[in-house]
């Protein structure tokens, strides 16, 4: 018959068919829930509705969850729970303690007016006030300042460092490219510098932290200018990634796709470029395909307090389509007119001894630990001290640009590549070579071990589970050995986990590290009982040969979307399964006709509901459960049928333990199991 298929229909409207035949009944479209096409007529009356239905149904999700977290936060203030917090405090850590989202609690400050990224501060006046409105009764932690004191240390060295300069002098600006998971930040990087990073990618999903340098000819001057470009990964994992190019930029870039809008990680770069007061420009992308929609981008964006320059507001817009290479010139002109503007402050001094933050570091199986470091003052040169933190970790063996050239010398605004290192500096480490006269010589060995340690369980902060008779429940874990390629992987694979919400089960962190896996790794997990987890790494022959001879399970993965899905897998079959009962009639017994070892054939008459063969059964006497069996058969007359309705007399065969008589209530139902869920916050 003439129609349009539903799976086509969902398509154009972006949703799973299942779900679409799910919503479309509660909208007045009884389509049958088995159907395949749908009437023309009816399909465009339903793509026109669509917008007003996804509004509805993203009205009442929000509803749903505001009335959640309004009932958590009454039985918390019920029950008493108390939060201990230090003076100072990150917003993560902050979130970590009191067991929510720190997505949760970000929006919970924007409402009152704090505009905080993860990795921000907050006193304990602040934390306090925030954990009383979510329904903590906060106290003081005595002489600790949790995980904030080191990124105040990291920010203090960085801006010592950088206020040593005397003779500043015009750098390149540092460009952070932002923007949600696929919506092309690094194909338009890859367009830039005419390379294609963006297919090496696993997925053509960015999974590190990049720096790139690029020329451009400046329209006014007609004279080249380097402009040297941060690309972050968009997906929810590396939020601590994104905001760490934040913070060694000098400008960004917000790429939004005009077929597909703002996004949940666009909300929050939007964020953490306020927090990180960075002048910016928005690109839209993709304006070449045919869903494209440049005013529903504007409105969203002004609905965020993002007005675009047409629309009198102060920020540009640059409709651009990386993948066709349009309008590309045109956002590097802009770029460069907006660091014309901003020129006071991108400035440094080239003739001081370099500083500049580690942006991305890894165990390299041939040159051993290498990483990449922003140079924000000063000039860094071959054979110069690695001064990190205020420990010596080696010295300058080999730089390397983007393209993997050597070089000499990198001056302010350059990302190299260095080796040299001894041990593998944190991503977001400072280096400053000037600090050399005070610095210690790491201690390789403890700073490996501190890297590769185990972690804590990393599950919900909720209270424990406990079963009917009020007794506490053990926690199943997933316990895990997990190896990337680089510590920015690594803390995002971390931080995922951490997302995964279970009162009865959760993840364990038994050992983690940077490069392939080892001998040391399959210990580790033969001792915990536990799964090795290979993150673009590799298994070399006698680690692999020991895996299998002690038959520990062992995965390898190059996405962090599978090895997430993996995990919840796993923990989904740590859960018991739920029951769900199906109530499906009540028979009233009229008559015994029959009594044999085990089993009654009975008659009676069908109050509500229906009887039908192979349901299980509760017998009641006056209202009181009294026995359980099943019905194998039903009868009416001399024959057996498949279903008998509500207001009918009929015959049944009971099976069960217990006896029945004349009266009582015969209550049918069905019960299935269903796997549970786990969720994400």
């Amino acid at each position: 018959m003439a129609g349009t298929n539903v799976s086509e229909l969902a398509r154009k409207l972006r949703v799973n068919p299942k779900e679409l035949m799910d919503i479309l009944p509660r909208y007045g479209f009884d389509i049958g829930a088995r159907a395949v096409k749908i009437d023309d007529r009816i399909a465009e009356q339903i793509q026109r509705r669509w917008r007003f239905i996804q509004k509805d149904l993203e009205e009442k999700r929000k509803k749903d969850l505001e009335e959640k977290k309004k009932k958590e936060k009454e039985l918390r203030r019920e029950s008493g729970q108390s939060v201990v917090l230090p003076s100072l405090i990150t917003v993560r850590a902050f979130a970590e303690r009191l067991g929510l989202p720190v997505t949760q609690v970000m929006t919970e400050l924007m409402k009152n007016g704090i505009l905080a990224n993860q990795n921000q501060n907050i006193d304990y006046d602040t934390a306090a006030i925030m954990a009383e409105e979510f329904g903590f009764s906060p106290a003081r932690e005595e002489g600790k300042t949790d995980t904030g004191e080191k990124e105040n240390d990291r920010a203090a060295t960085l801006e010592t460092a950088l206020q040593r300069a005397k003779d500043k002098a015009p750098r390149a600006p540092v460009i952070v490219v932002m923007g949600h998971v696929d919506h092309g930040k690094t194909t338009l990087l890859d367009t830039i510098r005419e390379a294609n990073i963006a297919a090496k990618e696993s997925g053509g999903i960015t999974q590190h932290i990049g720096a790139y340098q690029t020329m451009w000819k400046d329209p006014k001057t007609k004279t080249e200018r380097a402009l040297t470009f941060i690309d972050t990964p968009g997906h929810e994992a590396f939020t601590v990634m994104r905001s760490r190019g934040a913070k060694v930029a000098d400008m960004a870039i917000l790429v939004v796709a005009a077929d597909d809008g703002v996004k949940p990680q666009t909300e929050e770069v939007i964020q953490i470029i306020r927090a990180a007061k960075l002048p910016f420009v928005v690109a839209v992308n993709k304006i070449d395909k045919p869903g494209a929609d440049l005013n529903r981008v504007k409105t969203e964006l002004s609905n965020r307090g993002i007005q675009s320059e047409d629309w009198g507001g102060a920020v540009p817009f640059v409709e651009i389509s990386a993948k066709q290479k349009l309008n590309i010139d045109k956002l590097l002109d802009v770029l460069l007119l907006v660091a014309d503007m901003n020129a006071e402050t991108i400035q440094a001094d080239p003739l001081l001894p370099a500083a500049g933050t580690i942006i991305e570091s890894h165990v390299d199986k041939h040159t051993g630990p290498v990483a990449t470091v922003l140079v924000q003052s000063g000039t860094l040169h071959k054979n110069d001290p690695l001064v990190v933190n205020g420990e010596i970790y080696g010295k300058v063996r080999a730089m390397r640009t983007w393209a993997h050239a050597l070089m000499d010398t990198a001056g302010p605004s350059v990302p190299v590549q260095v080796i040299g290192f001894k041990v593998a500096p944190e991503v977001g480490d400072i280096l400053d070579v000037a600090r050399e006269s005070t610095a210690s010589m790491i201690n390789v060995k403890a700073k490996r071990t501190r890297q590769t340690g185990a972690e804590r369980v990393i599950v919900s902060r909720s209270e424990p589970a406990t079963d009917e008779e009020g007794e506490e429940k053990k926690k199943r874990t997933l316990n895990l050995v997990v190896k990337a390629d680089v510590l920015g992987s690594l803390e995002a694979i971390i931080g995922s986990l951490e997302k995964i919400h279970h009162d009865e089960v959760g993840v364990k962190i038994i050992g983690k590290g940077l490069g392939n896996i080892s001998e040391d790794d399959v210990k580790k997990a033969e001792a915990g009982g536990g799964t090795v987890i290979a993150f673009r790494v590799q298994v070399p022959r006698a680690a692999e040969d020991e895996l299998h001879e002690k038959q520990i399970p062992f995965f390898r993965y190059e996405v962090i979307y599978d090895l997430i899905n993996w995990v919840k897998v796993e923990l989904e079959k740590l859960l018991d399964q739920e029951k769900i009962i199906n109530d499906v009639g009540r028979l009233k017994v009229l008559a015994i006709f029959r009594t044999d070892k085990g089993a009654q054939t009975l008659g009676g008459r069908v109050e509500e509901g229906k009887a039908r063969p192979g349901v299980r059964v509760r017998v009641k006497r006056s209202g009181q459960i009294v026995g359980e069996g099943k019905i194998t058969t039903c009868q009416t007359g001399k024959q057996e049928v498949k279903e008998v309705p509500s207001g009918s007399e009929c015959g049944v065969r009971f099976e069960g333990r217990d006896r029945v008589e004349i009266g009582d209530v015969l209550e049918f139902y069905t019960e299935e199991s269903k796997t549970r869920k786990i969720v994400f916050l």
